[in-house]
């Protein structure tokens, strides 16, 4: 009896881990799927609503810019939890509008990737591309292959809200990628997926997210293990920018 307590013992102890990474790898593969069919999404409500649609992304810090009511109004606090993950689908016009007004419209609500998973911070950057560099070595990419996003005005976050400077990408009437909302975009889009954490603050009382008084800085932002955007193991969603299309480029676990 003993021996067979020990012989379990020694088998849960080399299972469990292999578990643990295989719920992270489970939850890896289910944000790749869900940002998959998100662009998929966009696409087709562009197609569908003959006018260029947005997916917009959520920044950190995103409350530095809002003022008034935007600031502390629930549709704002609801979305600190979701820094880096969240995303939205906004059309500039659609079916209906009045010739030459064009008007900004939410076309569903705001939606997150599983929880532990991010689009990888770099790409939020201002400026400036990101390096992969085991993903340009296996692929033969040249440094500066991943533009970070480009950014516009528009409402946040709702279609009533002040315009803010928001990262996204977009597609035109024909589903094609663009940048101006009319013309093809000059590059296709890649967007690498992370496994990692936001912190943001939390009411001591009601365990409720609250806006901090100082800004996340980049020790906020945990990958779980360090570096999995870059180089262990990453995702990388391709568009093509002439038919719109998204595949996953990359998948590896080491």
């Amino acid at each position: 009896m003993l021996v067979v307590i020990s012989i379990l013992g020694i088998l849960a102890a080399l299972t469990v881990p292999a578990l643990k990474n295989l719920g992270k790898s489970n939850a890896s593969i289910s944000a790749s799927r869900q940002l998959l069919d998100g662009v998929g999404r966009a696409r087709q409500l562009a197609m569908a609503n003959r006018a260029t649609v947005y997916m917009v992304f959520v920044p950190t810090n995103f409350w530095g810019v809002l003022t008034g009511t935007n600031l502390n109004s629930p549709a704002t606090t609801n979305l600190l939890d979701q820094q880096l993950n969240g995303y939205a689908f906004v059309s500039h016009g659609q079916l209906g509008d009045q010739p030459g007004r064009h008007l900004w419209h939410y076309l569903e609500p705001w939606h997150s990737l599983p929880n532990g998973t991010i689009i990888a911070a770099q790409k939020f950057s201002l400026s400036g591309t990101m390096g992969i560099p085991q993903w340009q070595t296996d692929y033969g990419h040249p440094a500066g292959t991943i533009s970070n996003f480009a950014r516009s005005n528009i409402p946040f976050p709702m279609e009533t809200s002040t315009s803010t400077n928001l990262p996204f990408i977009a597609f035109n009437y024909l589903g094609q990628l663009t940048f101006d909302g009319v013309n093809l975009a000059t590059r296709d889009e890649y967007i690498p997926l992370a496994r990692a954490n936001v912190g943001y603050a939390l009411d001591p009382s009601t365990k409720t997210p609250v806006i901090p008084a100082t800004p996340l800085t980049a020790g906020a932002i945990s990958e779980m293990p360090p570096g999995n955007s870059t180089n262990i193991s990453y995702n990388i969603i391709h568009v093509d920018a002439l038919t719109g299309r998204a595949v996953l480029e990359f998948y590896k676990i080491q």
